[in-house]
């Protein structure tokens, strides 16, 4: 894996250097907002895993990862914060990051998102791959929707979602996965933690913030198109439920 690390502290960077040199990853540093996007930009293919600090000078983490998704919709970012508020977790993912680790983090922590981040992207590519092996007969037949209600529409194929016939516009690729997750056993509630194992493939290291700053974005893109299909029951979870958009089909 080729990860570039962007981060202002150079103590930081050193440190988990030797962590990702133990994991024979091979890793380089940007250490302000201009210099990351110049890297990024000199061959954007060539990164399987961004982290990236929220402050650095020149530009911030949040302006780094605006830039990087101008260029690619897809490389994993983990943003790395030492504001431990809501906001800016959910503003740090409406500007394109994955995933957030809270500072101080413990490096084993990190190396341990990173390793589920890409393991889930080796996976949802060895997917892609299967379904473009299926027969043209079988795909026409089903339309090529995984999930298919009358109301609610998803394509694992082409990374769509439709709601009364209206594509939900802009998910990122975390918020598909999570769509798809609570669309394929409607009225089913998750946990937090299952959501995280199922969708992260975290068990000890998640953060159950991590669900709800995904939930919460994710609804907001949903209400452009529909009623809302994603329910909180307290105390326990989330659940997809489409009766409401049923009604008002």
């Amino acid at each position: 894996m080729k990860i570039l690390m962007i981060e202002d502290n150079k103590s930081v960077s050193e440190m988990m250097g030797m962590f990702f040199q133990k994991e024979k990853w091979e890793a380089s540093f940007a250490y302000d907002g201009n210099q990351a996007v110049d890297m990024f930009n000199e061959d954007p293919n060539a990164w399987d895993m961004i982290t990236l600090d929220l402050n650095l000078p020149g530009k911030d983490g949040m302006e780094v990862a605006k830039e990087i998704r101008k260029v690619s919709k897809t490389v994993p970012i983990i943003m790395l914060t030492a504001r431990d508020t809501e906001s800016d977790q959910v503003l740090g993912l409406e500007f394109g990051a994955d995933d957030y680790v809270t500072k101080p983090f413990s490096p084993i922590t990190l190396i341990a998102r990173i390793k589920a981040i890409h393991r889930r992207d080796e996976n949802m590519a060895e997917k892609l791959a299967e379904s473009k092996s299926v027969n043209a007969t079988v795909e026409e037949a089903d339309d090529g929707f995984d999930i298919n209600t009358g109301f609610f529409k998803l394509n694992s194929s082409t990374r769509e979602a439709y709601l009364n016939e209206k594509e939900i516009p802009d998910l990122t690729p975390k918020e598909f996965d999570l769509l798809k997750t609570l669309a394929s056993k409607p009225k089913q509630v998750f946990s937090r933690e299952q959501l995280l194992e199922l969708v992260w493939d975290y068990d000890y290291f998640g953060e159950e913030r991590t669900v709800d700053a995904h939930i919460k974005k994710l609804r907001q893109k949903i209400e452009k198109v529909g009623p809302q299909v994603i329910e909180t029951v307290w105390g326990v979870g989330y659940k997809f439920d489409d009766t409401d958009a049923k009604a008002k089909a």
